[in-house]
């Protein structure tokens, strides 16, 4: 049976599984670069390129549910350990193996087929798009820094979507340094995510910044990463001329970060998920939001 014949309840627990709402972390930045190479390279009069916009979420949420899944099934065994994930649906058995890999198997497959009708060069790209996404969950048996590897995972999502719309390396530089900040921004709150397991993951044998160096250290590090982050949304807005809209999104933006480190310290971890979830969630919307209306207003992207 496969996960499309799968009854409903089944798909359910694929998707919770998956965590398919947590699309919004990435998905913003995503369109972000696409938009801003349409108006960039649009001339006169810039436009939306819809099918464009669809195959990049497409790809995107194929590969994000394909990480997902075999990061669930690769330590199925180390969330059964901990009391935080022993209720994760592998561990429980809400959704089998053989369930978790068809999915994982057909997320890919779709975002390969996402990449190969965007261009030849998506096609051709996406499969070292894929390495970091198998590592990472390995990471946390060999290194101390997984969070760098996720960092590096996400980082692909701007970049993919500007190559999306160009088909060329040439010129890329804005979506690297987006990339980059992405990259760092989902590195530094997963070293704070990573907090509220510090004991277990030393008790089991897991590797994390956390669990090597300790939480006060973990949260100056992730303080750091999100500093540099927000210096390089700096340098994007820079790099491609956005507009005043731009800079008041990046306001809001330091507050949330501001919020979100003042809110999660060394001897209370109690509102971690507050500043993962909620925060960082607003963080991706906002700034989306405000880039959008200034590509809209100033740069004349129409629909």
């Amino acid at each position: 049976m496969t996960l499309a014949e799968a009854p409903p309840s089944r798909v359910k627990a694929f998707l919770r599984l998956v965590a398919i709402e947590h699309s919004v972390f990435a998905l913003p930045f995503a369109y972000l670069a696409a938009l801003t190479v349409m108006t960039t390279t649009g001339g006169e009069h810039p436009h939306v390129g819809w099918l464009d916009l669809l195959l990049v979420t497409i790809a995107m949420v194929g590969a994000r549910t394909f990480a997902m899944a075999a990061n669930r099934i690769i330590d199925r065994r180390i969330d059964a350990r901990n009391p935080r994930t022993s209720k994760r649906e592998l561990v429980t058995g809400a959704v089998s193996v053989r369930t978790a890999w068809t999915g994982a198997v057909v997320a890919l497959v779709v975002f390969l087929g996402a990449a190969a009708l965007l261009n030849p060069l998506c096609l051709a790209l996406a499969p070292l798009a894929v390495v970091p996404l198998i590592v990472y969950p390995y990471g946390k048996r060999f290194t101390n820094w997984p969070h760098a590897i996720l960092g590096i995972a996400q980082l692909v999502g701007p970049v993919g979507a500007w190559l999306a719309v160009t088909g060329d390396l040439r010129g890329s530089g804005p979506a690297w340094v987006l990339g980059l900040a992405v990259g760092l921004w989902i590195g530094g709150f997963d070293l704070i995510y990573a907090c509220q397991d510090t004991e277990v993951d030393r008790e089991i044998g897991v590797h994390s910044v956390p669990a090597r160096y300790g939480v006060p250290f973990a949260l100056r590090a992730s303080t750091v990463a999100h500093v540099i982050t927000f210096a390089l949304f700096v340098w994007f807005g820079y790099l491609v001329d956005l507009g005043w809209l731009w800079w008041i999104g990046l306001a809001v933006t330091a507050a949330a970060f501001a919020y979100e480190h003042s809110i999660v310290r060394p001897t209370d971890l109690s509102r971690v998920n507050r500043a993962f979830f909620t925060a960082n969630g607003f963080v991706g919307i906002a700034l989306f939001v405000f880039a959008l209306l200034d590509l809209v207003i100033r740069g004349g992207l129409r629909p």
